[in-house]
């Protein structure tokens, strides 16, 4: 039975690479159609997060070019994430994909998620099978991210970013999600339903310039981090027992060395080295705990998402 299929592609300053990626997406979304897998009225929808460059009136000519593909704009940049979730909540369809427009994920493996869906997946993870073509420098602390998630107890598929299939379903239960700062590769796995997962080879970004610089990349990690895990906090609770113990042995070293040896410990380490060291710790759990407290403040505002400008 055929579905009416969304393609959701949150755009950043792509007028570069846009016109092939609108190319490639209508091509699988034809190859669909044909084989009648989706309903004529599927279509592609673009979300211009604040673009400052060409990205919206290209959108709007690429829309008047074909009749299947659609566009959003943002009222300002939002963030990737903000601006992934317009969409969701706003596009119809029956089942949703979402893709980044760098071409970096494999857009005909689009056809296989659909086939993943009919088959009675409500959520289908593309996850990438290689990162040849990533930095070393990438490669290794992206795998070493998902691994301290893992361990932090969070609920991760390895290897994937935020090309997905979700069913109608999926969409309506993340709808119920209401944080303000979305983390969705950590909200999507705790909406349930059967899952699937499709591989692919992660290629070369076609043309621009990455969206997530190194900075970006820290802050989108600690983010994903405080949204999902209290395992810090209870580092902080173990590290003060911790030093607590080891003061309390000091204590009585200290009381030994004075009372029983009647000696005195020679220079100034043993008293500007644990104070060093306490003051350290006692600003990074400050550190630590202003991150959550902030992450709260953020969410008690409850401030809209995002605003819609214009559609196409």
């Amino acid at each position: 039975m055929a579905i009416k299929l969304a393609i959701i592609v949150p755009c950043y300053n792509e007028e570069e690479v846009l016109p092939e990626t609108n190319r490639r997406l209508l091509e699988v979304l034809t190859r669909l159609q044909d084989r009648g897998a989706v309903t004529p009225d599927s279509a592609i929808h673009y979300v211009d997060d604040g673009s400052r460059d060409k990205t919206w009136p290209l959108i709007e000519a690429l829309s008047k070019g074909d009749g299947r593909v659609h566009g959003i704009k943002l009222s300002r940049n939002r963030g990737h994430q903000a601006a992934l979730m317009s969409g969701l909540l706003t596009v119809p369809g029956d089942a949703l994909v979402s893709i980044d427009a760098d071409l970096q994920d494999d857009v005909t493996v689009i056809e296989k998620m659909v086939d993943e869906h009919a088959a009675g997946a409500e959520v289908v993870y593309g996850v990438r099978d290689s990162r040849a073509t990533d930095t070393v420098f990438k490669r290794n602390t992206a795998l070493a991210y998902y691994g301290l998630m893992r361990k932090m107890g969070v609920d991760l598929v390895h290897n994937h970013a935020d090309f997905r299939l979700m069913g109608r379903r999926a969409v309506e239960a993340l709808r119920e999600y209401g944080e303000t700062n979305m983390f969705l590769r950590g909200i999507v796995p705790l909406v349930g339903y059967r899952a699937a997962t499709v591989r692919y080879d992660r290629a070369e970004r076609f043309a621009g310039e990455s969206k997530y610089p190194l900075r970006k990349m820290l802050t989108f990690a600690l983010e994903g981090i405080t949204s999902f895990s209290v395992v810090p906090l209870r580092l902080i609770t173990l590290l003060g027992l911790v030093i607590s113990v080891a003061s309390f042995l000091m204590i009585l070293f200290v009381v030994y060395v004075t009372l029983v040896l009647q000696a005195v410990v020679p220079g100034w380490a043993s008293t500007v080295v644990p104070i060093y060291f306490l003051g350290g710790i006692q600003m990074l759990s400050m550190g630590v705990l202003g991150e959550y407290v902030a992450k709260i403040y953020l969410e008690t505002k409850r401030r809209p998402r995002f605003f819609i400008e214009a559609t196409v």
